[in-house]
This record gives C-alpha cells, sequence and structure tokens, in this order.
C-alpha cells in the first residue's frame, strides 16, 4: 500500500464505528466510512469537539449537522497547491487526501521525462491531478461531466496560482469527449482516469463501473501517444481490487504498448490508532 504522509491541512485523526474523525486545516469533521467495520472507543477528546458531522439518510442522501460555527468555505494546501474545501450534501469535501500519493507519482514522472508531456485527465472532479501535472510543468485537457465541478477546479487553480498555465477545462460526456479527440487526432502521453461507481453524464447519460470501464479503457488506448508516458485508473469501488484493475489495464493498454503494469491500495494514516486507513486502489501502466 501506498500511503500519503506529506499533508501539513490534513489528517484523520481517528476512526471508528463507521466514521472518521477528520482534520481539515482548523475545522474538524466526522464522515462516515464503509470501510471502518470496528468499534473502537471513541477516546479522542476531538470527537466531541467536531464542528460538524454528516449523517446517512435511509432513503438516500444525507445531511450535514453542525455542532460548532464554521465557514461554508475554506482552503488547505499540499506542497503549494492550494484546495477550495466545501462540505457537500453527498459527504464529500472536494477533495481527496490520499490522492496526494499519486499527485507526487505523477509530477515525478513529468517532470523526469525529459520532454514536453501532455495529459488528459478523465473525471478530473475539482482538478487535483490536474494541478499536480500542470505545476510539474505539463499541458494538461481537464474533463468533467459537471460544469459545476469545472468551475471549482479552474477556482483552484487561481487559488494555486496556475491558471496561466496550459489547462483546457472541458464540461463533457468523457466518453464522448475520447471518441471525438481521437477523430480530431489528438493524443496524450499521459491519461488519468478516476470514474465514479456510478454516475450521469450531462445528458443523463448513466455510467456503472463494472459495465463500461473496460469499454472505455479500450477506446482510451487510442487517445494514447506513439510513445505514451503512463496511464493511470483509480477506483474506489470496493469490489474492484487491484489485481482487477491490473488485469484491465494489462489486456487494454499493455496489449497495445510495451511497458509494465502494476497496481496497489492508497491509504491514509490514522493518528490515534498509527494504523493506516484504504482509500481505494491505482493501477499503473508505465512505458
Amino acid at each position: 500500500m501506498r500511503v500519503t504522509t506529506d499533508w501539513k491541512d490534513y489528517e484523520i485523526l481517528d476512526t471508528s464505528g463507521g466514521e472518521k474523525l477528520e482534520r481539515w486545516k482548523e475545522y474538524l469533521l466526522i464522515r462516515p466510512d464503509p470501510q471502518i467495520i470496528w468499534n473502537t472507543p471513541h477516546t479522542d477528546p476531538l470527537w466531541k469537539k467536531a464542528h460538524a458531522r454528516y449523517h446517512r439518510s435511509s432513503t438516500g442522501g444525507g445531511k450535514w449537522e453542525e455542532y460548532k460555527r464554521k465557514p461554508e468555505e475554506w482552503q488547505v494546501s499540499y506542497k503549494g497547491l492550494r484546495f477550495h474545501i466545501r462540505p457537500t450534501g453527498f459527504k464529500h469535501t472536494g477533495l481527496f487526501p490520499e490522492q496526494a500519493v499519486n499527485w507526487d507519482f505523477l509530477q515525478e514522472k513529468i517532470q523526469s521525462a525529459g520532454r514536453e508531456v501532455s495529459v488528459l485527465n478523465l473525471f478530473a472532479y475539482t482538478g487535483g491531478a490536474t494541478l499536480a501535472c500542470a505545476q510539474a510543468g505539463a499541458k494538461v485537457c481537464h474533463v468533467d461531466a459537471s460544469k459545476g465541478m469545472v468551475q471549482w477546479a479552474r477556482e483552484n487553480a487561481a487559488l494555486s496560482g496556475l491558471d496561466g498555465r496550459p489547462i483546457r477545462w472541458i464540461v463533457d460526456d468523457c466518453q464522448k469527449f475520447v471518441e471525438r479527440e481521437i477523430r480530431r487526432g489528438r493524443r496524450y502521453d499521459v491519461v488519468i482516469m478516476d470514474p465514479p461507481s456510478y454516475g450521469r453524464g450531462p445528458g443523463g447519460e448513466v455510467w456503472k463501473l463494472e459495465d463500461q470501464i473496460y469499454p472505455l479503457l479500450e477506446l482510451c488506448t487510442k487517445v494514447l501517444s506513439d510513445d505514451p508516458l503512463l496511464f493511470l485508473l483509480n477506483s474506489y469501488t470496493t469490489g474492484l481490487s487491484p489485481s482487477v484493475m491490473a488485469y484491465l489495464l494489462r489486456v487494454t493498454v499493455g496489449a497495445s504498448f510495451e511497458g509494465r503494469v502494476w497496481a496497489d491500495e492508497i491509504g491514509l494514516p490514522v493518528k490515534d490508532s498509527g494504523g493506516i486507513l484504504p482509500c481505494g486502489s491505482t493501477a499503473v501502466f508505465e512505458r
């Protein structure tokens, strides 16, 4: 497992009973996490000092219960990158801190490439990977079906001083966009894909990961350059193991280009227990 240990503005303080107690700079949030199946004692006094807690609804969705006054939005930093944090109605805050381990990996690969690198970031959300790649000197195409998320990503770019970098901001269904890029003859050295387990495109298109990830990976091999640097696939779907994700990359990207495929879990340290909370998986093809 690869673990992010360089955060200053974020940490998981404790976990128990299906919930995690997190510090986002000076604000404490309690959020549900299905991986937390243990019921350890709440010995950390900060459980009682949280600013807000997210409660799931039995009918779907949920809501935040606020215990202390906090702003609707604030900022956190990671190695020169800055992000707006906004707790949403779907328990998320606009950032997945565990992905910082992949941001560092992407930056290292881009900076050591010795050439100009073009990146296609699909299902790009609020732009963590986009900003990391742009900061490392790459040209980036950022694609997400949500207009609001793309706007959020643009705000993060401005906050990080990267709004002048060569980033294309695209609101579109990822599959349809890739099909058009192929027809236009555009190619990319790096493809990043962070698909949801389930979602809908801007025209109401239904996305279900298990049904659509293989054909999308096959399609994306055609948008890679003749000498691609890497392909990075993320998943938060608990039923999709790193081994399955590696197999998918091996029979798609790996069947078209020479290189190696590897995969592992990514996670975050838990301060009080000293353990590591699994936070999804990443599979990588690299030349």
